[in-house]
């Protein structure tokens, strides 16, 4: 758990089977369709998940969810051992959306991530968000994938996050729908 989530009283863990209603429920709320919400539906049972976490209130109910799916990079060669995730999506209920739930989320995952050996985590999300957690778009400007631009952010993790790049990469099929 990170300070933030103390000082939100949300005890941060892993998700669980039972959690999986709660979760659709949340990110159907967040988000203005049901496609986010169909891609961690997808990504779970396809085996693509390489973490999902959730906050818990003092009530017990969850009240932010967050995902991360692997990425593989593409190409024979340059990069092929390194560990690639995706963060998408976070989602915080509308109701407590701007009171750093999200980014308590953010923060333990990156963290637990970095434990269990990822050296590149890409996002796809507003500009004004993610670089306060470290992303960088000109990082990303080195993987090479369907999506660029501005919303188009890595954040390495490890040495070999930033020394092992440029490099190809194939997202989760579930994110097709997103192309």
């Amino acid at each position: 758990m990170t300070d933030l989530a103390d000082s939100l009283n949300l005890t941060i863990r892993d998700v669980t089977p039972q959690d999986e209603v709660a979760i659709r429920d949340l990110i159907v709320a967040a988000f203005p369709s049901d496609m986010e919400s169909r891609l961690v539906y997808k990504l779970r049972h396809c085996g693509a998940m390489v973490l999902e976490q959730v906050a818990v209130d003092e009530n017990g109910e969850i009240a932010g969810h967050v995902a991360y799916s692997r990425v593989t990079p593409a190409a024979i060669g340059h990069g092929q051992g390194m560990q690639i995730a995706c963060l998408a999506p976070v989602s915080v209920w509308p109701d407590k959306q701007r009171r750093g739930i999200g980014s308590a989320l953010i923060r333990t995952s990156l963290k637990r991530l970095t434990e269990i050996g990822e050296d590149l985590v890409l996002v796809l999300g507003p500009p004004s968000y993610f670089p306060r957690f470290g992303f960088d778009p000109a990082l990303a400007r080195k993987v090479r994938g369907p999506y660029a631009g501005a919303a188009f952010m890595a954040l390495a993790l490890t040495a070999d996050g930033t020394r092992d790049l440029p490099i190809e990469v194939a997202f989760a099929t579930p994110f097709e729908e997103f192309e």
